[in-house]
C-alpha cells in the first residue's frame, strides 16, 4: 500500500485507444506521381495465396425486383475489415443512385456545366416519374441501430446525397472487422447513363450501399490513413475494395437474369417469381440485368494459365444479328488480353446487348459482366462491324484495367479509360482492322482516306489545345469534350511512347505492370515506374509523362523552309603561284557555262537536279510546342536520302547538306511514328511547288459534296 501523499503506481493496463478522425482524400486529388510502397495493398499477389485478392469486404445481398415500378428492395449484410493501425469509429458508404434523384445532385450540377458543349453522353431529359434514388432504411451493428447522415467529401452541393457517414456503436479495432446489417430501397431511373430501365429492360448497377476505400500510407501517395469516398461526379466512375459477393436476386419468372459472377444452380421458384443465386470472389462491384424475352448464346474458352471460362451473350430478339459477333469479339479479347497482359482469372464473362432505345445502358463495364451495343446505334454514320467489335473489345478490356488492376477511376481515369483505349486499339491494329472511314459509306461519296485506328485516335485527341493533363481527375476539367480526350489523347501518347521504346519492350513493361499490380489499385506513379524500369529508358518515359500526363504540352514540329542551290565558283581575287589574280564576274559566268556544257555532253541522260557543281541544301525546322525526338529525311533528285536526328531543345534549327545533286523534298517523322504532333500537314516541303496534296483534298471534298447533293435529290 503506498504511503500517504506518495504518487500512485502507474497502471500496467493499456488505456483503450481513442479513435481519431480519419480525413477524406482531397476533393481535387488527381495524378499520383509517387510510386506506391512495395507492401501496398498487402504486396504483390503471387498466386499461392488462399484468395486471388486481399479481400477487404464481403456483401451478402437478398434483393427483389418490382418489375412494374423498376424498383429493388434489398437486405444487405456487409462485413468490412479495418486494415489500418488505428480504431475506426465511423464508416462511409456510397449511395450512387442518388445522383439521379434530382437536379441538385453533384452529378446534375456538373452536367449543366460540363456537357454544355454537347460532347457527352448522359444528357437525356428526365421526365416526370423517371428519377432514380436509393433510400437507406436502417443500419444495424450487432442489433444496435446506427445513426447516419449525408456528407460531402468533395464540397459538393448540400443537396447531393451520394455519400453517407455511418457512426458505429462500437469502433472497429485495428485489424478487426465489423458487420453491418441494412435494408435499402432502390428506384431505378429511366436509363440516363450507366444504369436504369427502358420498357421492361432493367440494368441494375450502382444499386446497393457500397463502402468507401480506406487507403493507408504508401498506397497511391497517401501519407496517413484517408477515406477515399468521392461523390458521384458527372464524368467519373468508380473505385472500391476487393471482396466477395453472395447475391440472391428475385425477379418475375418470365424474366431472364444475368449478373456478375457464377450462377449457382438453377433459379428457384417462388410463387410467380424465380430467385437467382450468384457468387463471385475477388471483385469490387456487382451489377445485373433483368428483362423478359432475352435470348442467350454461349460458348466456353480455355487458355493456358486461366480456368475454363463460360462466355455468354444475352440479347433481345431484335438484335439477334449482333449476338455471334459480340460472342466472337469477347473470346478473341480473352485470348489477346491473356497473351499480352496476363491470364484471365475468373470463370465467367457475360455480355448484354441492350434493347432498342436503351443505348445509354450500353458500353458499361463491371467485373465479369459488361454491356455491349447494337449495330443500329451506328448505322447512320459509320461502320457497324468495326464499332460493334470495338465497343465489345473496349468493355471487355475494362475487365483488366478497371476490374483486375482496379485503378481509381475518380482520381486517375487515365489508368482505366485511357490505357484500355490504347490496348484495345493495339488489338485492332494487330487484327489489321482499320477504322470506319474506309467503309462503303464514305466510298459512296468518293472519299477514301486511309484511317488506321491510332490515326483515328489522334483526330479526336484535341492535340492543338489540350485543356487538362491526362492525369487530371474526372471532374476538374474544362468540359466533357475535354474529358473525352482521356481516351484518345492517352491512346495517342502511349502510341508514341511505344514507338520510342519498341513494341516488344512496351508489351513486356505492361505485362510486368499487370503482374505486379493486379488486385492492388496502382497509381500513375506505379505505371511510370514500371515502364521506366522495364524499358531501361527512364528519361524517355519521364519526358512523355511530364508533357502529357502531368502537363498539357502541345507538339507541332514543322518544316518552315527548304532551299537547294548550286555551289558555284565565286568572282573575286585569289592568290595563284604567289600572285594575286582577279576573276571578274563575266569571266566567272563564262567559265561556269563552259563547265555546264561540257558536263551535259558527257551526261546526256542526266536527271534534272544534277550537274557539274555540288548543291547546298538548307532545311529550316521550327518547334511550336514541346520537344520530341524527331527524324528529318531529305530526298534528293537522284532518289538518294539523308537523315538526321533533331532531338534537342532548340526552338528552331537549320540542317545543311552539300551533295552532287539537288534536293527534292524534306520530311519530318518520315515513318509516321509521332501521332501527338497535332498538324502533320506541315511536316514536309518540296523544293519545287507541288500542289498534289491540295488538289487531292480539294477533289475529295468536291466529291463528298457531289455525293451529298446526289443523295439529297433522291429524298
Amino acid at each position: 500500500m503506498p504511503q500517504a501523499g506518495a504518487p500512485a503506481a502507474a497502471s500496467t493496463a493499456a488505456a483503450p485507444a481513442v479513435p481519431t478522425e480519419i480525413p477524406f482524400a482531397s476533393p481535387h486529388a488527381a495524378f499520383v506521381r509517387t510510386p506506391s510502397a512495395p507492401t501496398a495493398w498487402g504486396g504483390p499477389r503471387t498466386g499461392s495465396e488462399a484468395t486471388l485478392s486481399d479481400r477487404v469486404v464481403s456483401y451478402r445481398i437478398q434483393a427483389k425486383l418490382d418489375a412494374e415500378k423498376h424498383a429493388v428492395d434489398g437486405q444487405q449484410q456487409l462485413t468490412w475489415r479495418n486494415r489500418s493501425d488505428r480504431p475506426v469509429s465511423a464508416v462511409f458508404l456510397h449511395l450512387y443512385l442518388n445522383a439521379f434523384e434530382g437536379e441538385g445532385s453533384t452529378f446534375f450540377t456538373e452536367r449543366g456545366v460540363l456537357a454544355a458543349d454537347g460532347g457527352s453522353r448522359g444528357t437525356g431529359k428526365v421526365k416526370k416519374g423517371e428519377w432514380g434514388y436509393i433510400d437507406l432504411n436502417h443500419v444495424e451493428q450487432d442489433g444496435a441501430t446506427l445513426k447516419w447522415r449525408y456528407v460531402h467529401p468533395d464540397n459538393g452541393p448540400a443537396t447531393d446525397h451520394t455519400v453517407v457517414r455511418v457512426d458505429l456503436a462500437q469502433p472497429v479495432p485495428a485489424g478487426g472487422s465489423v458487420t453491418l446489417d441494412m435494408a435499402f430501397h432502390s428506384q431505378l431511373p429511366r436509363v440516363i447513363e450507366r444504369t436504369g430501365y427502358f420498357g421492361k429492360f432493367n440494368l441494375v448497377a450502382q444499386w446497393f450501399p457500397k463502402i468507401g476505400v480506406l487507403e493507408l500510407p504508401g498506397e497511391r501517395g497517401a501519407t496517413e490513413p484517408r477515406w477515399n469516398v468521392h461523390e458521384f461526379h458527372f464524368n467519373s466512375e468508380f473505385y472500391a475494395d476487393f471482396g466477395e459477393f453472395d447475391v440472391r436476386l428475385t425477379a418475375p419468372k418470365d424474366y431472364v437474369v444475368g449478373a456478375v459472377g457464377e450462377q449457382q444452380g438453377e433459379p428457384v421458384p417462388d410463387g410467380n417469381d424465380l430467385t437467382w443465386h450468384f457468387t463471385q470472389g475477388d471483385v469490387h462491384d456487382f451489377a445485373w440485368m433483368a428483362a423478359p424475352g432475352f435470348k442467350t448464346v454461349e460458348t466456353t474458352w480455355a487458355h493456358p494459365g486461366s480456368p475454363t471460362v463460360k462466355v455468354k451473350v444475352l440479347y433481345p430478339e431484335e438484335y439477334a444479328g449482333d449476338a455471334q459477333p459480340v460472342l466472337k469479339a469477347t473470346t478473341d479479347s480473352l485470348t489477346y488480353f491473356s497473351n499480352t497482359l496476363g491470364p484471365y482469372p475468373y470463370k465467367t464473362v457475360t455480355a448484354v446487348v441492350p434493347p432498342f432505345n436503351a443505348g445509354e445502358a450500353g458500353g458499361m463495364e463491371y467485373p465479369t459482366f459488361f454491356t455491349a451495343d447494337h449495330v443500329q446505334h451506328y448505322q447512320a454514320h459509320t461502320s457497324t462491324e468495326w464499332l460493334l467489335d470495338f465497343v465489345t473489345i473496349h468493355e471487355f478490356g475494362h475487365g483488366y484495367f478497371y476490374g483486375l488492376l482496379a485503378s481509381n477511376e475518380f482520381e486517375e481515369p487515365m489508368l482505366d479509360e485511357g490505357l484500355n483505349e490504347y490496348w484495345d486499339q493495339r488489338m485492332l491494329r494487330d487484327r489489321k482492322q482499320d477504322m470506319w472511314f474506309t467503309t462503303p459509306f464514305w466510298k459512296f461519296f468518293g472519299v477514301e482516306p486511309p484511317m488506321g485506328v491510332f490515326a483515328f485516335e489522334r483526330m479526336t485527341a484535341m492535340l492543338s489545345h489540350p485543356g487538362d493533363p491526362l492525369g487530371q481527375n474526372a471532374w476538374d476539367r474544362l468540359s466533357s469534350a475535354q474529358y473525352g480526350t482521356v481516351y484518345s489523347r492517352t491512346a495517342t501518347a502511349m502510341h508514341d511512347l511505344e514507338e520510342r521504346l519498341g513494341k516488344d519492350v512496351t508489351e513486356k513493361a505492361f505485362k510486368q505492370y499487370y503482374a505486379t499490380w493486379h488486385f492492388r489499385h496502382p497509381g500513375i506513379g506505379d505505371l511510370q515506374a514500371t515502364l521506366a524500369e522495364v524499358s531501361g529508358k527512364p528519361e524517355v518515359v519521364a519526358q512523355v509523362f511530364e508533357q502529357f500526363v502531368y502537363g498539357t504540352e502541345r507538339v507541332d514540329d514543322q518544316i518552315t523552309d527548304i532551299t537547294s542551290e548550286e555551289v558555284l565558283p565565286l568572282a573575286g581575287t585569289t592568290v595563284k603561284d604567289g600572285k594575286r589574280v582577279e576573276l571578274t564576274s563575266d569571266d566567272n559566268d563564262d567559265a561556269i557555262e563552259k563547265q555546264r556544257d561540257a558536263w551535259k555532253k558527257a551526261h546526256p541522260d542526266a536527271k534534272e537536279g544534277t550537274g557539274p557543281f555540288p548543291f547546298k541544301t538548307t532545311v529550316t525546322v521550327w518547334r511550336d510546342g514541346a520537344a520530341v525526338a524527331q527524324v528529318l529525311k531529305v530526298t534528293f533528285a537522284d532518289d538518294s536520302v539523308e537523315t538526321v536526328r533533331w532531338d534537342d531543345q532548340r526552338r528552331w534549327a537549320r540542317f545543311v547538306f552539300t551533295k552532287p545533286v539537288k534536293a527534292a523534298s524534306a520530311e519530318l517523322d518520315p515513318e509516321q511514328k509521332i501521332y501527338t504532333d497535332h498538324n502533320k500537314l506541315n511536316d514536309s516541303r518540296t523544293v519545287e511547288a507541288n500542289h498534289a496534296a491540295t488538289g487531292r483534298w480539294t477533289s475529295d471534298f468536291a466529291a463528298l459534296l457531289q455525293g451529298i447533293y446526289s443523295l439529297l435529290v433522291t429524298l
